[in-house]
Parts: C-alpha cells; structure tokens; sequence
C-alpha cells in the first residue's frame, strides 16, 4: 500500500492558540517594571523585560514598553501571555471604540462601507473584518448600517449575530441621535428648519424628491446653520429617517447642494470631496443597554471653507 505524501512544509494550518491574558491592578503609586515584578514572581526578571520588549504588557487598550511608565491606584495592567497585543492601524478609518458586542469606527471619505459587485476588499467592512480576524479566525463582522463612499464619519459594526438581530430590528428605537455635519452652497433660508418630501430612485440610480406617497419613501431632515460665511454654510442635520442620499438629495432640492456634490447640482470642490460627515452617533448598546455617545470634531477643511 503507497504511503501518503507529506505535506509541504506550511501547508499544514497552524492551530489557534487563545490570549492567555493576566490582569494586576496597582494599589499604590509605583513604576510598571517593579510593579510587573512584584505582581509575577514566579517570573525571572529577564523574562518580565521580554514581555514588556515584545508588546506584551499594555494599560487598559494600549500597549507599552517603557519601563518607568507611572502607574497610579487603580490603574489596570493586561500581561498577554501568548502573543503580542495586536494594535489596529489604518490611514483610511480609526476604531474610536470596540468591545465584545460592537465596533465603532471613523471611516474616510472615499472608502466604501462594504463591498459590492465589482469590490469586494478594501472595503471599511474587509479592514475591519481582517482585524477581528487577526485576534482569533473564528470572529465574525456584521454589517449594521452604511455610509455613502464619499461621507465620512462614524459607523457602527456587530462583532456578534445577537447584536447584529438587535440593532437591526430596532434601529429606530435604539438610535437616539445621528448628527451631520455639511458645508453647502449659499445661505440656508430660513436658517434652520425641516425638510420633508418622498425619496425615490430612477433606474439610474438617481434619487430625487417627489410629493407622490405611493411612488416614494418618506424622508425627514432637520438642519439648522451653524456658520455661514465666503458664500457657504455650516450645518449640522439631524435625521428623523435614514433613507439613501436623504441629506444630499434635501440639501439640493433647497437650493443649496453640499459642496462637492456634482451629482447634485454643485459647484467644484475647493477641498477636493464631498463635505458632508457623520459626526454624532448616539445609542443603546445592544447587549449591555447602556447609553453610547460618540462625537467627533468638526473636519479641518470643511472649517476652512466657512473661517
């Protein structure tokens, strides 16, 4: 009988191996060396400086290396036994907060929220859904929510199907506040008001407002001025309903399109994008139902265009 081949070298899947992570919290004013010491003496020295060399030793999220970094009562310190701490990097979007129900990121404009029929990488989900991925393969991503490619600002992803079902089912009741931020074209008149009309899509996918109950969706925009200077406004908008383009389409049908939005009427960019970002997101977490509040500044360029 024929022995089997071998299998080439690395072709065999390595086998996850799970964080073994140890937690101390100091009780007195002290440094991390002699505090990491002190709290694992079954540990050489030699190997408490390895950890903290590797990237092994972190405060709360963060991991560090040096070993006089003060610690204070109560400060909580994580030893990662197995591996380094993994730490998240991206130019295009930023993770503002994750736990392991949840993750609430900071996409760029230009990124797409998810893939689609030509794209499927390089998407904020693919970059988001590799990090999970990194911390242990059998991690899942969900989809809760989506931003236009090109608006910025903050989104919110499941780690898990219970919080993915939860968000998802009661979106509206779980929501308390979406806030906006767009620069438009001209002043706002009046300043501040409430758009509502009926959104529909034409088969080139092009939104457009018409008064017709049966032939749209309902949309509701709140917005009111926060500056208005150089021919331009600052706005924050609120959103008593999220359909597709709903800001982009109210803004131009009154009169006065966000900066950048060719395919709405507008002008060129002076900053070379669609000025409109996502800067408030506010809600029920869906596992623990605690109060989240997220906020972010308002974007340097899209100041320069009101200062």
């Amino acid at each position: 009988m024929p022995r089997p081949l071998p299998h080439k070298p690395g072709a065999e899947r390595r086998k996850f191996r799970p964080d073994v992570i140890e937690t101390y919290t100091a009780e007195t004013e002290t440094t991390l060396l002699p505090f990491l010491i002190q709290s694992m003496p079954q540990r050489k020295r030699t190997s408490v400086k390895e950890l903290l060399k590797h990237n092994q030793v972190a405060i709360g999220d963060t991991p560090v290396t040096r070993h006089d970094t003060p610690l204070h009562p109560g400060t909580v310190v994580r030893v990662n036994i197995t591996r380094e701490f993994q730490t998240f990097y991206n130019r295009r979007i930023k993770i503002v907060y994750e736990d392991d129900d949840i993750i609430v990121a900071n996409k760029g404009y230009g990124l797409l929220s998810m893939g689609t029929d030509r794209v499927k990488e390089g998407t904020a989900y693919s970059i988001l859904r590799d990090w999970v991925k990194r911390k242990d393969p059998r991690n899942k991503l969900f989809i809760v929510h989506r931003l236009d490619r090109d608006t910025s600002g903050l989104m919110m992803f499941a780690k898990t199907e219970e919080a993915k079902v939860a968000m998802q089912h009661n979106w509206n009741n779980m929501v308390i506040n979406r806030r906006y931020l767009a620069v438009v074209e001209g002043s706002m008149d009046p300043a501040e008001g409430t758009i509502r009309s009926y959104l529909a899509e034409n088969s080139q996918f092009e939104v457009y407002s018409t008064e017709n109950p049966d032939e749209g969706q309902l949309a509701v925009t709140r917005y009111k001025t926060v500056a208005s200077r150089q021919g331009r406004s600052l706005l924050e908008v609120e959103l008593d309903t999220g359909r597709k383009n709903q800001i982009r389409v109210h803004l131009s049908d009154k009169g006065h399109p966000i900066v950048g939005d060719r395919k709405y009427g507008a002008g060129p960019s002076p900053i070379h994008r669609l000025a409109l970002h996502a800067q408030t997101l506010r809600f029920i977490h869906p596992i623990t139902r605690r109060d989240m509040n997220f906020s972010t500044p308002v974007p340097a360029a899209f100041a320069s265009l009101v200062k």
